[in-house]
């Protein structure tokens, strides 16, 4: 299976209005490459590292995980869960009787 970072980084950069160029550029990239490099890292020709790839997801405030998840629904779950405060998740996981 090829890498799910590709789709879901465009995805989530949509998601959040923001252009190649701008997410680059809040990552601290140079204006003139800040493009290109999130174009590769979108079309899977490089693959951002690890601290990279959370600095990504803090800008587009999605947990890293989404990125690394193989599976679509569960991707959209831990999108979902991230966005909840921490009270709210000691709720659902208590709910859901993991606590």
């Amino acid at each position: 299976m090829e890498t799910p970072i590709p789709p879901r980084l465009k995805s989530a950069r949509k998601a959040a209005g923001l252009t190649q160029q701008q997410l680059g550029m809040a990552l601290g990239l140079e204006p003139n490459t800040a493009s290109a490099r999130m174009n590769q890292y979108e079309k899977g020709k490089h693959a951002p590292d690890f601290l990279t790839m959370k600095r990504i997801a803090k800008e587009l405030d999605v947990p890293v995980a989404y990125f690394y998840c193989e599976e679509d629904d569960l991707a959209e779950l831990i999108r979902v869960i991230g966005k909840l405060t921490e009270e709210e998740q000691k709720e659902l996981l208590s709910a859901l009787g993991s606590k």
